[in-house]
């Protein structure tokens, strides 16, 4: 697989993506997994009017194309903000409508177990970076931000392929990081609501609205938020991440391979991304 620089920026059609966070990043996505029916097509960069973005792979499952980057499309020397831009103004252009993501949380409520997983249905935006968007074009609603098709999917898929595990629903709270919050902050946290702590949800989730796609993501308990049980150690929290990382991948693709059979769009995902009113001719 050879990695370049379109320099025709001729970005691959897909109707899918997928946008791996750390419960994927110890392992070589998706090839680690040598899963029948899925093969890696190319890899490239693209430019965007936000600055050159992460690498993409072009993947198929089962004859189906999808774009995958890795870790939120962050890395050294591009801001978050800019690299979730970078990240989705690719996959406005690749006309993608179907997004799955993972990542990793810190518990706040004392039942979420180590290595469970959880899947938001709602969240509270704490961070600093609410003025992420690809353009001025949209008023977005937040009614119900998550797919509630693909968290029912990715619900089922987790719990059929790994029934020993915990699989909860939730409210995930997003700082900003990259430092973990004091236990100050996390009894506030607690007394808003917030159920997990995670650092991606939030802008991706206003993105994945903009551009008119479902968006839906799985996440991994990696820790207890501090003050909630006992201190987690470094290793621990390494150890999880790399031996949880193929099951994680697994449950993706699995769902994936359902998302053209189960998805059908009764959603109202699209329905939630109305035209601005915010027109020039219209302020006093």
């Amino acid at each position: 697989m050879k990695r370049s620089i379109n320099s025709k920026n001729e970005i691959p059609q897909a109707k899918r993506a997928f946008i791996g966070g750390s419960s994927t990043f110890s392992i070589n996505f998706p090839e680690d997994l040598n899963l029948p029916g899925v093969r890696v097509l190319e890899s490239k960069v693209f430019l965007t009017p936000f600055g050159e973005s992460p690498e993409f792979k072009l993947i198929e499952i089962e004859g189906e194309k999808v774009l995958v980057v890795r870790m939120h499309g962050w890395r050294a020397g591009v801001s978050r903000a800019n690299a979730s831009r970078q990240l989705f103004w690719v996959l406005e252009q690749a006309g993608v409508k179907t997004i799955l993501s993972e990542g990793g949380v810190g518990a706040i409520k004392k039942d979420f177990k180590l290595r469970s997983f959880i899947i938001p249905v709602d969240y509270i935006d704490l961070s600093l970076r609410k003025d992420v968007c690809l353009s001025d074009r949209y008023l977005l609603i937040m009614r119900d931000p998550v797919c509630p098709e693909l968290a029912k999917l990715l619900a089922e898929m987790t719990a059929g392929m790994l029934p020993e595990k915990q699989v909860n629903h939730g409210i995930y709270v997003v700082t900003d990081g990259r430092h973990f919050e004091s236990r100050a902050e996390v009894r506030m946290l607690e007394s808003l609501g917030g159920e997990v702590i995670g650092q991606s949800l939030c802008p991706e989730i206003y993105l994945a609205r903009e551009i008119g796609a479902c968006y839906a993501g799985l996440y991994l308990v990696v820790n207890q938020a501090e003050g909630v049980g006992h201190d987690w150690s470094h290793n621990e929290l390494r150890n999880i991440f790399y031996q949880e990382a193929a099951n994680m991948g697994k449950i993706i693709v699995e769902s994936f391979k359902q998302i053209r059979q189960r998805h059908k769009k009764s959603c109202k995902c699209s329905k939630l991304r109305k035209k601005t009113l915010l027109k020039e001719k219209q302020m006093l």
